[in-house]
């Protein structure tokens, strides 16, 4: 892959039609048009200077108190510390070569950026860099950026970063600051071309997903985007539609040192891509809840505010949690890692054994279609005129009281599974969640 020119990317495109290079899509993020319009800063917000609360600042804390002590490790500095820190798995490593980073010019296909997950946190790390990228949904702010400098040091700090909010606040993360999954469409050599792309999720066919990724494990004899050079390609268009070579694993791409995995496993790129938006809806909802708050000091269910708002970003929000746009996954799609045994165990667990964490793979992503984000702190800290509204949306598409066709797709057995699940494991769910009849 050739390096030696600055990439310029144009506007990601996402709420239409649009064809890129040849490829007809339809991206799908921000479709309903749900996105939060008033300033981070609003008084009822204050993202900029409000108190924060995460799992990072937590640990800058216990670092600070000497309770968790981050060890350097060779090439790969503070990473595999900071990922046994916080509790994520180096089996959620994907790798991303596109130049969509801060630190784009030392990313390539032969010097991917890895990216590691869990619920709550995303860590980004570029080999021979100063720079660890981590990215924490927090319970009241939604996703706060930070760095951590990879020099040794005595008691090293993650310090915020706002300017992550340039490509991480906008239409694609509904108006908040969120996380994304682009896919990259391939780039021709001609210095005056730009790069164009798209923000995918479990909505977006997988043809159209993982652009400039590599993608590990089997993929169902589909076509998608990974797996193939993005920069300074001879016929951009030649790839579309084609099937990509498989892999095993990463060996024999690029020099693995440093590196915690020799996997981009196609099951953690699906669940990412799945997280990735629902983070930014649950952002979406508590923001609307408390800037409504601060403006009105209490709606009653009658205001109209609280209909046009609360209620339309609760719909939006229960539709993606539930599934219910999910693009069809073609059959043979299997991990190359064990990242779906590790993520699959997880729990909580119902008193039958079953979770919400469990993933399916052969027709749809989760075996029980319904979030597994319903768990996080930042969903359990949403104000109660967000949580209510949201609960009884539930309800209404669980309990078949919701006939549109949309919903079909849910099938009995789905909805009494998810209804018994969250009763065994959701605190707080409202008692009305009771047996479906139809």
């Amino acid at each position: 892959m050739s390096t030696g020119r600055t990439i310029r990317y144009a506007v990601l495109l996402s709420a239409s039609a649009t064809v890129i290079a040849g490829l007809s899509t339809t991206a799908v993020v921000g479709q309903r048009g749900g996105v939060f319009r008033a300033s981070r800063d609003h008084p009822a917000i204050e993202y900029s200077a409000g108190p924060v609360r995460n799992v990072v600042s937590e640990l800058n804390q216990n670092i600070l108190d000497g309770a968790v002590r981050l060890e350097f490790n060779g090439r790969s500095g503070y990473l595999r510390s900071v990922l046994d820190a916080l509790d994520i798995p180096i089996e959620s490593q994907v790798a991303v070569y596109s130049k969509t980073s801060r630190q784009a010019e030392m990313i390539t296909s032969e010097n991917p950026r890895v990216v590691f997950f869990n619920d709550t946190a995303s860590v980004g790390w570029v080999r021979d860099t100063d720079l660890l990228e981590v990215a924490a949904q927090d319970q009241q702010q939604g996703v706060v950026f930070y760095t951590l400098s990879l020099t040794q040091a005595e008691t090293p700090q993650f310090t915020r970063d706002n300017q992550c909010l340039a490509c991480h606040l906008s239409w694609d993360t509904l108006g908040v600051p969120g996380l994304q999954v682009l896919s990259t469409a391939p780039l021709s050599a001609d210095p005056n071309a730009y790069a164009t792309g798209f923000v995918s999720d479990h909505r977006s066919r997988l043809e159209d997903r993982w652009g400039g990724w590599y993608v590990t494990g089997s993929h169902g004899s589909v076509a998608h985007m990974g797996n193939v050079e993005v920069t300074d390609v001879e016929d951009p268009q030649m790839t579309f539609g084609v099937v990509p070579p498989e892999l095993g694993s990463l060996e024999g791409k690029f020099n693995l040192d440093g590196y915690p995995s020799a996997h981009s496993d196609i099951a953690a790129l699906l669940v990412l891509n799945h997280q990735a938006h629902m983070t930014n809806l649950i952002t979406r909802v508590g923001w609307e809840a408390r800037r409504i708050l601060f403006r009105n000091g209490g709606p009653s269910p009658d205001d109209s505010m609280f209909h046009e708002v609360i209620l339309d970003a609760a719909e939006e929000l229960v539709d993606y949690l539930l599934f219910v746009d999910e693009a069809p996954l073609p059959t043979g799609i299997k991990g190359s890692s064990r990242f779906t045994e590790r993520f699959s165990s997880g729990g909580p667990h119902d008193s039958q054994g079953r979770s919400l964490r469990e993933l399916d793979l052969a027709r749809r992503l989760m075996r029980y279609p319904c979030s597994y984000m319903i768990y996080t702190p930042a969903f359990d800290a949403l104000p109660a005129i967000a949580t209510d509204a949201i609960y009884a949306r539930m309800w209404e598409i669980l309990s078949g009281e919701v006939q549109a066709d949309r919903y079909v797709r849910l099938s009995l057995a789905d909805r009494q599974s998810i209804v018994d699940i969250l009763r065994d494991t959701k605190t707080n769910l409202p008692s009305y969640f009771q047996s479906v009849t139809r």
